[in-house]
């Protein structure tokens, strides 16, 4: 896997501008802030984040990846305000369950999820080597 950064261009903070990559392809439906049996445990925008990332570190522990092999994330945010003011936690959350691997990723915010109690969804795209 290879970041691409060019090199007069200021480097992100906690995301790349590129990644190139090959072999085996896995790719995680949209993750949310409950459990493995549809349950929620905070309303607590930073602890809903916490619980898709670790939903989706156990996805893909299913294809035999890892954090590491993700190489595409997409955040949905309900609360563009809400995610900014929970940078710090959120960060704190991203580093304990995936650890300093920065992937390209975008936010956005949208009108709403499908689960009314959802703050976030996370969609990811990885590449494990062959």
């Amino acid at each position: 896997m290879d970041f691409l950064q060019p090199s007069d261009w200021i480097r992100p903070r906690g995301y790349s501008n590129g990644v190139s990559a090959s072999g085996r392809t896995v790719c995680i439906s949209g993750m949310i802030g409950w459990d493995g049996q549809a349950q929620f445990h905070t309303d607590d925008f930073a602890g809903q984040v916490r619980q898709a990332l670790q939903n989706v570190v156990d996805v893909l522990k299913e294809a035999d990846a890892k954090p590491e092999h993700i190489v595409r994330m997409t955040w949905y945010v309900i609360d563009k305000k809400e995610y900014v003011a929970a940078y710090k936690e959120v960060g704190e959350a991203y580093r304990d369950v995936i650890g300093r691997h920065y992937p390209t990723m975008t936010a956005v915010q949208v009108a709403g999820l499908i689960e009314d109690r959802a703050k976030v969804e996370i969609e990811v795209t990885a590449i494990v080597p062959d």
